[in-house]
């Protein structure tokens, strides 16, 4: 536990936390919307400081980053707690507990960076629930990575407000950035937050202002967010406030958590998905959760050949020259990096 940063004092004991757009007022004793900020004694406390709850080495294709250097590893961490209340949430054990879950381990940021290079990652990703809401805790582990010439890398729900991100983001390379719909009221009934327009706005400042390489991910839930209009509409989004080449993920629902009584998403729905995202000019357009589908695969705009064909998260044949371009017409692919063939160590706990 320690004084945590982002939050001002209320003239009667309570305390405003400013870290994230719920701008939560926080009596005495009481607990901010993510379950560990805590007002004591008229201050902010995190309670999830170095409080690790999985560890993992995985391929960095699983955030999922297409477009960062391809075939890497990604040392992947995670604490408890979330600024968001997804009803379809994949890993609310963790997302929606606090300090008292009983599988957390105490971690330093040394101790994370020493751990990353061990595994032979050339990355951190802060992933699995929402890395926001241990803010402290990534910013001290992000700076030293840094230092030590491993890339951070930042799976979010982008619910943060703008001053605390824009101190972040100089120590971010990589975001996937969770889109949740694009209509507010999904987000005040399955998300339990007010509106998406400041996870968007945080993809805006994280690529137009400090180059931070930003994909998209969309899961595609039935009857909640799968309406044609809706999807053409995000994706208009895209093209004309983060770019063509921005990549998007639209990402099959399978049951979960709260909503185990939808079916998993047909996959006409996500063919229909990926063709209105091609037709609005996105260039990179991706299918998650279906392995083998041919929506997988990056294909170049030039010539429309596969330039990098995917089976999950294994890249199977690559095309990209190392200067980023189609082997087959020289098209410039848009990738940070190039591709590093790896072998997992499989470590996870």
């Amino acid at each position: 536990m320690r004084e945590a940063m982002w939050w001002e004092p209320l003239g009667d004991g309570g305390v405003r936390c400013k870290l994230c757009p719920l701008n939560c007022i926080i009596n005495e004793g009481k607990r901010g919307s993510c379950r560990v900020r805590k007002n004591i004694g008229g201050k902010l406390y995190t309670l999830n400081y170095g409080k690790v709850s999985a560890v993992g080495a995985d391929p960095v294709e699983k955030k999922p980053l297409f477009h960062f250097w391809p075939g890497s590893c990604a040392f992947s961490i995670s604490t408890v707690g979330c600024n968001m209340h997804c009803k379809h949430c994949q890993n609310w054990e963790i997302s929606q507990a606090d300090e008292s879950f009983p599988y957390l381990h105490d971690m330093t940021p040394e101790m994370v960076v020493r751990m990353a290079k061990r595994y032979g990652c050339e990355s951190i990703a802060y992933t699995y629930n929402e890395p926001v809401i241990w803010y402290e805790f990534v910013l001290e582990t992000a700076k030293l990575a840094r230092k030590e010439g491993l890339y951070n890398l930042l799976i979010t729900n982008g619910y943060i407000n703008e001053e605390p991100f824009r101190e972040l983001a100089p120590y971010i390379d990589a975001m996937n950035i969770d889109i949740k719909a694009f209509d507010d009221k999904f987000y005040m009934k399955i998300a339990s937050v007010p509106s998406g327009e400041p996870s968007r706005r945080t993809a805006v400042i994280a690529k137009k202002e400090f180059g931070i390489h930003v994909e998209l991910t969309y899961l595609i839930i039935p009857t909640l967010n799968d309406r044609e209009e809706e999807i053409r509409a995000f994706a208009r989004w895209v093209l004309e406030n983060l770019g063509d080449d921005t990549p998007v993920h639209f990402s099959r629902f399978f049951p979960h958590y709260k909503l185990m009584h939808l079916p998993p998403t047909p996959l006409e729905t996500m063919d229909m998905a990926y063709r209105v995202a091609k037709e609005e000019g996105l260039k990179f357009v991706y299918i998650g959760n279906v392995p083998g589908h041919p929506g997988e695969n990056t294909y170049c705009p030039g010539c429309g050949r596969p330039v990098i064909v995917r089976w999950g998260f294994e890249i199977t044949e690559y095309h990209v020259t190392p200067e980023g371009k189609c082997e087959y017409c020289g098209e410039e692919i848009p990738i940070v990096g190039t591709y590093l063939k790896k072998r997992y160590s499989g470590m996870w706990w």
